[in-house]
């Protein structure tokens, strides 16, 4: 991206800033409103969400506990893409950071509208209201436009056979869902061209670790195994990704939120790549299982079968992540483990429905996985 890359003004998202984190109830948004609040320098935090299956206001539960934090903090039950919500959040805040996302690959090839919804029009909705903020800013009813920050994924880039992918690579989608990430950056992009709008984008890697909702990979099968369960993996498991911990995403958004530069994205890199074949393997003997819960089952249509993201940019600006996925693994499944009545809730609703329709048919044409291959 191309923009002016002068510092950002360390008293408009320092302590004290009001920040409005969208999405702030599911799985990376919980652990970054966490964050913020835990760093008791007077951050004030407002969370809208839309509690989907995906959000869970007991992710919050910690913050709202703890009497210091909760005098900083606020929830709002709402839609992004509904600017009579949306729009009077962002006129009190300093900064926005959008978290807000269906994320689910698997859930974007069933149903690819809700993806558009809010990775589309929720962002198109979010800028507007950006703008008439910075308007505002402009004729001097405010001290400062509100920063934007954009949360966005590895899979816009697309599958990378070879090398690691940096930040002025072509977007290449794939996927509905990597398809509606890439639209919300190119108009994020656009509304800093056009409008001057303070805006960065964060690009993470494959994220896991606690609070991740049991329709992804790590947590789908750390649960299953837990229970006994088959574990369904697609295809013959050589699909590579590279792992950040969810701590450690939060805390790369928050040092771009501070130190990006204006109209500048950045790649949040875990830095271990691994097929999903070992990552399974590292589970089994985490969760004390062995392979014969495990089925390979027919593949999901266009299934990417590498990412991998250079993190030098972001590291030259001086941040690295500090999890290792040896340590990261094994805390997460202590975690679920220790958990059961939080899995279970997440587990409630339309779960079974949707793992019948996504995997039902898969699992019967499943066929046992020799784990010596």
């Amino acid at each position: 991206m191309t923009g002016d890359p002068g510092p950002v003004d360390p008293g408009r998202v320092g302590p004290g800033a009001r920040l409005l984190v969208t999405g702030g109830a599911g799985f990376i948004g919980s652990e970054l409103v966490r964050q913020l609040l835990a760093r008791r320098d007077g951050t004030r935090v407002t969370v809208l969400d839309k509690l989907t299956y995906a959000g869970n206001r007991a992710n919050l539960a910690a913050v709202e506990a703890d009497p210091e934090q909760a005098a900083r903090f606020a929830f709002v039950q709402g839609d992004i893409a509904d600017a009579a919500v949306a729009a009077p959040l962002v006129a009190e805040a300093d900064a926005v950071v959008n978290v807000a996302a269906e994320t689910h690959v698997d859930r974007s090839i069933l149903d690819p509208e809700a993806f558009l919804r809010t990775g589309v029009i929720g962002v198109h909705v979010l800028l507007e209201a950006v703008r008439a903020e910075a308007d505002r800013a402009a004729r001097g009813e405010r001290a400062h436009a509100p920063r934007y920050l954009q949360v966005s994924t590895d899979e816009v880039y697309g599958e990378v056979a070879e090398g690691r992918s940096v930040e002025t690579d072509p977007l290449a989608p794939r996927s509905p869902y990597a398809a509606a990430k890439a639209a919300g950056e190119l108009l994020v992009h656009a509304y800093h061209v056009t409008f001057g709008l303070d805006v960065v984008i964060t690009r993470g890697s494959n994220t896991y670790g606690p609070h991740q909702h049991p329709e992804k990979l790590i947590p789908l099968f750390t649960t299953n195994a837990l229970a006994g369960e088959p574990l369904p993996m697609y295809g013959d498991g050589m699909q590579v990704r590279d792992w950040l911990h969810v701590s450690d995403h939060a805390a790369g958004i928050d040092f771009v939120l501070r130190h990006g530069a204006a109209g500048e994205a950045y790649n949040i890199a875990g830095g271990t790549e691994l097929p999903n074949r070992e990552v399974i393997a590292r589970l089994l003997a985490a969760t004390g299982r062995d392979w014969s819960l495990v089925r390979t089952v027919p593949d999901r249509p266009g299934h990417d079968r590498r990412y991998a993201m250079d993190g030098a940019k972001l590291a030259a600006l001086g941040w690295t992540p500090a999890t290792s996925f040896e340590v990261g693994l094994p805390a997460t499944v202590a975690w679920y483990r220790e958990h059961a009545d939080w899995v279970a809730s997440a587990k409630s609703g339309d779960w079974d429905a949707y793992y019948a329709r996504q995997y039902g048919d898969r699992l019967a044409a499943g066929r046992a996985v020799d784990g010596t291959a």
